[in-house]
Protein backbone atom coordinates (compact mmCIF):
# COMPACT_ATOMS: atom_id res chain seq x y z
CA UNK A 1 0.00 0.00 0.00
CA UNK A 2 0.74 3.63 -0.17
CA UNK A 3 2.35 5.72 2.43
CA UNK A 4 -1.17 7.99 2.00
CA UNK A 5 -3.22 5.47 1.86
CA UNK A 6 -6.47 4.61 4.22
CA UNK A 7 -5.45 0.72 4.91
CA UNK A 8 -7.09 -2.28 3.82
CA UNK A 9 -9.11 -5.07 5.20
CA UNK A 10 -7.51 -8.21 5.29
CA UNK A 11 -7.56 -11.95 7.16
CA UNK A 12 -4.66 -12.26 9.36
CA UNK A 13 -3.75 -14.88 12.37
CA UNK A 14 -3.33 -13.27 15.59
CA UNK A 15 0.34 -14.02 16.21
CA UNK A 16 1.09 -12.22 12.32
CA UNK A 17 -1.23 -9.22 13.79
CA UNK A 18 0.97 -9.06 16.38
CA UNK A 19 4.13 -9.27 14.42
CA UNK A 20 2.92 -6.25 12.17
CA UNK A 21 1.87 -3.95 15.39
CA UNK A 22 5.12 -4.34 16.92
CA UNK A 23 6.75 -3.58 13.36
CA UNK A 24 6.02 0.11 14.05
CA UNK A 25 5.19 0.19 10.13
CA UNK A 26 1.54 0.10 10.33
CA UNK A 27 -1.57 -1.22 12.83
CA UNK A 28 -3.50 -4.08 12.65
CA UNK A 29 -7.11 -3.27 14.39
CA UNK A 30 -9.09 -6.79 14.57
CA UNK A 31 -12.89 -6.51 13.20
CA UNK A 32 -14.13 -10.05 13.93
CA UNK A 33 -14.08 -13.15 12.31
CA UNK A 34 -10.47 -13.31 11.53
CA UNK A 35 -10.22 -9.93 9.77
CA UNK A 36 -8.19 -7.01 10.54
CA UNK A 37 -7.90 -3.43 9.21
CA UNK A 38 -4.22 -2.95 8.72
CA UNK A 39 -3.37 0.93 8.28
CA UNK A 40 0.15 2.92 7.84
CA UNK A 41 0.99 4.94 10.82
CA UNK A 42 3.70 7.44 9.07
CA UNK A 43 6.14 5.10 8.18
CA UNK A 44 7.59 3.43 4.82
CA UNK A 45 9.27 -0.50 4.32
CA UNK A 46 8.20 -3.65 4.66
CA UNK A 47 7.30 -6.73 7.08
CA UNK A 48 7.86 -10.56 6.31
CA UNK A 49 6.50 -13.51 8.06
CA UNK A 50 6.74 -16.84 6.64
CA UNK A 51 3.69 -15.86 5.58
CA UNK A 52 2.51 -12.35 5.15
CA UNK A 53 4.39 -9.69 3.00
CA UNK A 54 3.09 -6.27 3.67
CA UNK A 55 5.11 -3.19 2.02
CA UNK A 56 3.78 0.51 2.73
CA UNK A 57 5.50 2.52 -0.21
CA UNK A 58 6.71 5.88 -0.39
CA UNK A 59 4.70 8.63 -2.07
CA UNK A 60 6.06 9.05 -5.44
CA UNK A 61 6.89 5.38 -6.15
CA UNK A 62 10.58 6.14 -4.80
CA UNK A 63 12.88 2.93 -6.00
CA UNK A 64 15.38 1.39 -3.85
CA UNK A 65 17.90 3.08 -5.13
CA UNK A 66 16.71 6.57 -4.34
CA UNK A 67 15.56 5.76 -0.51
CA UNK A 68 19.24 4.09 0.39
CA UNK A 69 20.45 7.46 -0.69
CA UNK A 70 18.14 9.55 1.57
CA UNK A 71 18.85 7.70 4.05
CA UNK A 72 22.53 6.84 3.50
CA UNK A 73 23.42 10.68 2.69
CA UNK A 74 23.08 11.71 6.54
CA UNK A 75 24.43 9.15 7.95
CA UNK A 76 27.16 9.15 10.15
CA UNK A 77 29.49 7.73 7.70
CA UNK A 78 27.48 9.84 5.03
CA UNK A 79 29.06 10.30 1.57
CA UNK A 80 29.12 13.28 -1.25
CA UNK A 81 29.18 12.08 -4.46
CA UNK A 82 28.83 8.37 -4.70
CA UNK A 83 24.55 7.11 -4.64
CA UNK A 84 24.27 3.33 -2.89
CA UNK A 85 24.22 0.94 -5.39
CA UNK A 86 21.39 -1.33 -5.17
CA UNK A 87 18.88 -3.23 -7.12
CA UNK A 88 15.95 -2.55 -8.13
CA UNK A 89 13.37 -5.30 -7.66
CA UNK A 90 9.50 -5.13 -6.60
CA UNK A 91 10.06 -6.95 -2.98
CA UNK A 92 11.58 -4.45 -1.07
CA UNK A 93 13.77 -7.76 0.83
CA UNK A 94 14.76 -9.19 -2.43
CA UNK A 95 16.21 -6.29 -3.32
CA UNK A 96 18.24 -5.53 0.20
CA UNK A 97 19.45 -9.16 0.27
CA UNK A 98 20.69 -9.53 -3.46
CA UNK A 99 22.06 -5.96 -3.13
CA UNK A 100 24.17 -6.83 0.41
CA UNK A 101 25.53 -9.80 -1.75
CA UNK A 102 26.81 -8.14 -4.71
CA UNK A 103 28.45 -5.84 -2.64
CA UNK A 104 29.76 -7.64 -0.14
CA UNK A 105 31.14 -10.01 -2.71
CA UNK A 106 33.32 -6.91 -4.72
CA UNK A 107 34.44 -5.90 -0.89
CA UNK A 108 35.75 -9.61 0.06
CA UNK A 109 37.04 -10.55 -3.67
CA UNK A 110 40.40 -9.72 -2.38
CA UNK A 111 40.38 -10.92 0.69
CA UNK A 112 39.10 -10.15 3.78
CA UNK A 113 40.30 -6.42 4.83
CA UNK A 114 42.73 -6.23 7.60
CA UNK A 115 43.94 -3.14 10.00
CA UNK A 116 45.37 -2.21 13.23
CA UNK A 117 43.00 -2.18 16.11
CA UNK A 118 43.85 -1.70 19.88
CA UNK A 119 44.14 -4.51 22.16
CA UNK A 120 44.16 -3.99 25.74
CA UNK A 121 45.28 -7.25 27.73
CA UNK A 122 47.20 -8.92 30.56
CA UNK A 123 50.06 -10.64 29.92
CA UNK A 124 53.48 -11.83 31.90
CA UNK A 125 55.84 -10.00 29.56
CA UNK A 126 55.81 -6.44 27.96
CA UNK A 127 54.65 -5.99 25.00
CA UNK A 128 53.13 -2.28 23.53
CA UNK A 129 52.90 0.09 26.51
CA UNK A 130 52.37 -0.76 30.31
CA UNK A 131 49.03 0.61 31.52
CA UNK A 132 50.52 2.33 34.41
CA UNK A 133 47.27 3.21 35.96
CA UNK A 134 45.45 0.04 35.56
CA UNK A 135 48.33 -1.61 36.56
CA UNK A 136 48.33 0.03 40.20
CA UNK A 137 44.27 -0.09 40.22
CA UNK A 138 44.45 -3.96 39.63
CA UNK A 139 47.67 -5.08 40.93
CA UNK A 140 48.75 -2.93 43.32
CA UNK A 141 52.34 -3.84 44.12
CA UNK A 142 52.57 -6.97 41.79
CA UNK A 143 54.94 -7.08 38.68
CA UNK A 144 53.16 -9.69 36.56
CA UNK A 145 51.25 -10.32 34.96
CA UNK A 146 51.16 -6.34 33.08
CA UNK A 147 48.12 -4.40 32.13
CA UNK A 148 49.33 -3.74 28.44
CA UNK A 149 47.90 -1.99 24.99
CA UNK A 150 49.43 -2.96 22.03
CA UNK A 151 48.31 -2.41 18.22
CA UNK A 152 47.67 -5.81 15.99
CA UNK A 153 47.74 -6.59 12.39
CA UNK A 154 44.54 -8.06 12.20
CA UNK A 155 40.56 -9.15 10.49
CA UNK A 156 38.49 -8.25 13.27
CA UNK A 157 38.18 -4.77 12.80
CA UNK A 158 35.24 -2.17 12.79
CA UNK A 159 34.31 -2.62 8.67
CA UNK A 160 34.03 -6.39 9.05
CA UNK A 161 32.26 -6.49 12.20
CA UNK A 162 29.63 -4.51 10.92
CA UNK A 163 29.51 -6.29 7.30
CA UNK A 164 29.33 -9.66 9.26
CA UNK A 165 26.24 -7.99 11.22
CA UNK A 166 24.46 -6.88 8.46
CA UNK A 167 24.98 -10.31 6.47
CA UNK A 168 23.84 -12.76 9.26
CA UNK A 169 20.66 -10.03 9.90
CA UNK A 170 19.98 -10.38 6.39
CA UNK A 171 20.25 -13.78 6.20
CA UNK A 172 17.95 -15.04 9.06
CA UNK A 173 15.00 -12.59 7.04
CA UNK A 174 12.25 -15.19 5.65
CA UNK A 175 11.87 -16.42 2.08
CA UNK A 176 15.01 -15.19 1.03
CA UNK A 177 15.58 -16.94 -2.16
CA UNK A 178 17.75 -20.04 -1.62
CA UNK A 179 20.57 -19.18 -3.98
CA UNK A 180 20.90 -15.80 -2.55
CA UNK A 181 20.66 -16.97 1.42
CA UNK A 182 23.39 -19.49 0.38
CA UNK A 183 25.88 -16.79 -1.12
CA UNK A 184 25.12 -14.65 1.91
CA UNK A 185 26.78 -17.44 4.43
CA UNK A 186 29.34 -18.00 2.27
CA UNK A 187 30.28 -14.49 2.44
CA UNK A 188 29.49 -14.44 6.37
CA UNK A 189 31.56 -17.65 6.88
CA UNK A 190 34.55 -15.87 4.98
CA UNK A 191 34.56 -13.10 8.21
CA UNK A 192 34.67 -16.17 10.76
CA UNK A 193 37.45 -14.48 13.01
CA UNK A 194 35.20 -11.56 13.43
CA UNK A 195 34.15 -10.63 16.73
CA UNK A 196 29.68 -10.86 16.15
CA UNK A 197 27.72 -7.57 17.34
CA UNK A 198 26.10 -7.09 20.33
CA UNK A 199 22.03 -7.36 19.55
CA UNK A 200 20.91 -3.72 19.95
CA UNK A 201 24.78 -2.18 20.53
CA UNK A 202 25.93 0.40 18.64
CA UNK A 203 27.67 0.00 15.70
CA UNK A 204 31.37 1.01 15.78
CA UNK A 205 33.37 3.51 14.40
CA UNK A 206 35.13 3.76 11.28
CA UNK A 207 36.89 6.22 9.14
CA UNK A 208 36.77 6.31 5.37
CA UNK A 209 40.23 5.87 3.61
CA UNK A 210 42.03 4.94 0.93
CA UNK A 211 43.25 1.54 2.20
CA UNK A 212 39.02 0.31 2.86
CA UNK A 213 37.80 2.32 -0.31
CA UNK A 214 36.71 -1.21 -1.86
CA UNK A 215 34.27 -1.45 1.20
CA UNK A 216 33.04 1.94 1.10
CA UNK A 217 29.94 0.65 -1.14
CA UNK A 218 28.94 -2.57 1.05
CA UNK A 219 29.55 -0.77 4.24
CA UNK A 220 27.17 1.60 3.26
CA UNK A 221 24.60 -0.62 2.78
CA UNK A 222 25.13 -2.31 5.94
CA UNK A 223 24.83 0.25 8.09
CA UNK A 224 21.61 1.56 7.04
CA UNK A 225 20.42 -2.43 6.94
CA UNK A 226 21.18 -2.42 10.52
CA UNK A 227 19.94 0.92 11.81
CA UNK A 228 16.72 0.29 9.93
CA UNK A 229 15.90 -3.27 9.87
CA UNK A 230 15.39 -6.81 11.92
CA UNK A 231 15.01 -9.75 11.76
CA UNK A 232 13.90 -12.49 14.47
CA UNK A 233 14.29 -15.91 13.86
CA UNK A 234 12.31 -18.63 15.22
CA UNK A 235 9.71 -21.33 14.18
CA UNK A 236 6.82 -20.65 12.01
CA UNK A 237 4.81 -17.69 11.95
CA UNK A 238 7.40 -15.95 14.73
CA UNK A 239 9.83 -15.72 11.94
CA UNK A 240 10.13 -12.16 10.68
CA UNK A 241 11.80 -9.41 9.68
CA UNK A 242 11.09 -5.44 9.51
CA UNK A 243 12.69 -2.59 7.58
CA UNK A 244 10.90 0.14 8.62
CA UNK A 245 11.86 3.83 8.22
CA UNK A 246 10.25 7.43 9.10
CA UNK A 247 9.99 9.29 5.68
CA UNK A 248 9.60 12.94 7.65
CA UNK A 249 12.49 12.07 9.86
CA UNK A 250 14.82 10.86 6.65
CA UNK A 251 14.01 14.00 4.75
CA UNK A 252 14.50 16.36 7.64
CA UNK A 253 18.28 14.78 8.18
CA UNK A 254 19.05 14.48 4.30
CA UNK A 255 17.94 18.29 3.86
CA UNK A 256 20.08 19.47 6.84
CA UNK A 257 22.68 17.57 5.55
CA UNK A 258 22.37 18.92 2.19
CA UNK A 259 22.33 22.26 3.29
CA UNK A 260 24.45 22.30 5.45
CA UNK A 261 27.23 20.87 2.45
CA UNK A 262 25.54 23.54 0.04
CA UNK A 263 26.16 26.67 2.35
CA UNK A 264 29.19 25.79 3.50
CA UNK A 265 30.62 27.74 -0.07
CA UNK A 266 28.76 31.04 1.54
CA UNK A 267 29.76 32.99 4.84
CA UNK A 268 28.56 31.93 8.10
CA UNK A 269 27.55 28.76 10.15
CA UNK A 270 24.14 26.56 9.56
CA UNK A 271 23.30 25.13 12.81
CA UNK A 272 20.43 22.23 13.07
CA UNK A 273 17.60 21.81 15.53
CA UNK A 274 18.46 25.32 17.11
CA UNK A 275 16.34 26.17 20.09
CA UNK A 276 15.28 29.78 20.58
CA UNK A 277 12.69 31.17 22.73
CA UNK A 278 9.22 32.80 21.81
CA UNK A 279 8.13 34.84 24.50
CA UNK A 280 9.22 36.82 27.95
CA UNK A 281 9.18 34.60 31.02
CA UNK A 282 10.58 35.19 34.39
CA UNK A 283 10.05 31.19 35.62
CA UNK A 284 11.08 28.49 33.26
CA UNK A 285 7.69 26.84 33.38
CA UNK A 286 6.65 29.71 31.78
CA UNK A 287 8.60 29.52 28.51
CA UNK A 288 7.47 29.28 25.19
CA UNK A 289 10.13 27.94 22.47
CA UNK A 290 10.39 27.35 18.98
CA UNK A 291 12.75 24.62 17.02
CA UNK A 292 13.07 25.24 13.52
CA UNK A 293 15.15 22.35 11.52
CA UNK A 294 17.92 24.53 10.42
CA UNK A 295 18.99 28.40 11.28
CA UNK A 296 21.79 30.02 9.27
CA UNK A 297 23.95 32.38 11.58
CA UNK A 298 26.48 35.26 10.08
CA UNK A 299 29.02 36.85 12.55
CA UNK A 300 26.45 34.99 15.61
CA UNK A 301 22.93 36.45 14.35
CA UNK A 302 20.54 34.03 12.86
CA UNK A 303 19.77 35.82 9.02
CA UNK A 304 18.21 32.79 8.09
CA UNK A 305 15.61 30.11 9.04
CA UNK A 306 14.61 26.67 7.01
CA UNK A 307 12.19 23.95 8.12
CA UNK A 308 11.19 20.74 6.34
CA UNK A 309 7.65 19.01 6.15
CA UNK A 310 7.79 15.88 4.19
CA UNK A 311 4.22 15.59 3.91
CA UNK A 312 3.45 19.24 2.75
CA UNK A 313 4.01 19.18 -0.78
CA UNK A 314 1.47 18.37 -3.63
CA UNK A 315 2.13 19.15 -7.26
CA UNK A 316 0.12 22.88 -6.55
CA UNK A 317 2.79 23.42 -3.63
CA UNK A 318 2.70 23.52 0.46
CA UNK A 319 -0.45 23.74 1.71
CA UNK A 320 -0.79 22.98 4.98
CA UNK A 321 -1.32 26.71 6.87
CA UNK A 322 -0.10 25.70 10.27
CA UNK A 323 2.90 25.45 8.58
CA UNK A 324 2.67 28.90 7.77
CA UNK A 325 1.70 30.00 11.29
CA UNK A 326 4.88 28.04 12.72
CA UNK A 327 7.27 29.79 9.97
CA UNK A 328 6.20 33.05 11.50
CA UNK A 329 6.81 32.31 14.63
CA UNK A 330 10.45 31.23 13.72
CA UNK A 331 10.63 34.52 12.45
CA UNK A 332 9.53 36.03 15.05
CA UNK A 333 11.35 34.66 17.50
CA UNK A 334 14.57 34.86 15.69
CA UNK A 335 13.99 38.41 14.08
CA UNK A 336 14.77 37.16 10.64
CA UNK A 337 12.97 38.72 7.61
CA UNK A 338 12.83 34.96 5.26
CA UNK A 339 11.93 31.78 6.37
CA UNK A 340 12.23 28.92 3.69
CA UNK A 341 9.74 26.19 4.21
CA UNK A 342 11.23 22.98 2.20
CA UNK A 343 9.37 20.12 1.17
CA UNK A 344 8.94 16.90 -0.66
CA UNK A 345 7.41 17.46 -4.28
CA UNK A 346 7.14 18.89 -7.98
CA UNK A 347 5.52 22.37 -7.22
CA UNK A 348 7.14 25.39 -8.40
CA UNK A 349 8.70 28.01 -5.69
CA UNK A 350 5.89 30.39 -4.42
CA UNK A 351 6.46 33.37 -2.34
CA UNK A 352 4.11 34.84 0.57
CA UNK A 353 4.76 37.93 2.00
CA UNK A 354 3.05 37.89 5.25
CA UNK A 355 0.28 40.56 5.97
CA UNK A 356 1.41 43.28 8.63
CA UNK A 357 4.96 42.41 8.73
CA UNK A 358 8.13 42.44 6.58
CA UNK A 359 8.40 38.78 7.05
CA UNK A 360 8.45 36.44 3.31
CA UNK A 361 7.81 32.83 3.85
CA UNK A 362 9.25 30.85 0.61
CA UNK A 363 7.83 27.69 0.04
CA UNK A 364 10.72 25.12 -1.61
CA UNK A 365 9.84 22.19 -3.48
CA UNK A 366 12.65 19.31 -3.69
CA UNK A 367 11.79 16.50 -6.25
CA UNK A 368 12.76 13.13 -4.72
CA UNK A 369 12.28 11.42 -7.74
CA UNK A 370 15.53 12.94 -9.36
CA UNK A 371 18.52 11.09 -9.75
CA UNK A 372 21.04 11.81 -6.56
CA UNK A 373 23.22 14.79 -8.86
CA UNK A 374 20.03 16.51 -10.00
CA UNK A 375 18.45 16.32 -6.22
CA UNK A 376 21.64 17.47 -4.44
CA UNK A 377 21.93 20.24 -7.27
CA UNK A 378 18.17 21.55 -6.57
CA UNK A 379 19.64 21.87 -2.84
CA UNK A 380 22.54 24.11 -3.60
CA UNK A 381 20.02 26.08 -5.68
CA UNK A 382 18.07 26.46 -2.24
CA UNK A 383 21.52 27.49 -0.62
CA UNK A 384 22.18 29.99 -3.55
CA UNK A 385 19.02 31.65 -3.36
CA UNK A 386 18.39 31.80 0.08
CA UNK A 387 21.83 33.88 0.16
CA UNK A 388 20.68 36.19 -1.91
CA UNK A 389 18.00 36.83 -0.05
CA UNK A 390 20.41 37.58 3.23
CA UNK A 391 22.59 39.74 0.87
CA UNK A 392 19.80 41.92 -0.39
CA UNK A 393 17.84 42.50 2.94
CA UNK A 394 21.21 43.80 4.40
CA UNK A 395 21.34 46.32 1.24
CA UNK A 396 18.02 47.17 2.37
Amino acid sequence: MDEASRGVVERLDPATAAILNTSGLVSASPMGMGLYRIEPVGKVGSVRTSTVQLDVRPKGRLGLSRLLFLLSYAGEQGFRDQPVDAVEHEDLWSALAESLAQLAERALGRGVLQGYRTVDESLRTVKGRIRISEQISRRPGLLVPLEVSYDEFMEDIPENQILRAALERMGRVPGVRTDVLSRLRQLTGKLDAVTRLQQGAPLPAWRASRMNLRYHPALRLAEVILRNASAESGEGLQQSAAFVVDMGKVFEDFVGAALRHALAAFPGELRLQYGALLNEAVRDSDRLTVRPDAVHFLGGRPVVVYDTNYNAGSDAGATLDADHYQMLAYCTALQVPTAWLVYAGQGEMKLRRMLNTDIDIIEYPLDLSLPPSQLLAQVADLAEQSWGEVLRAARG
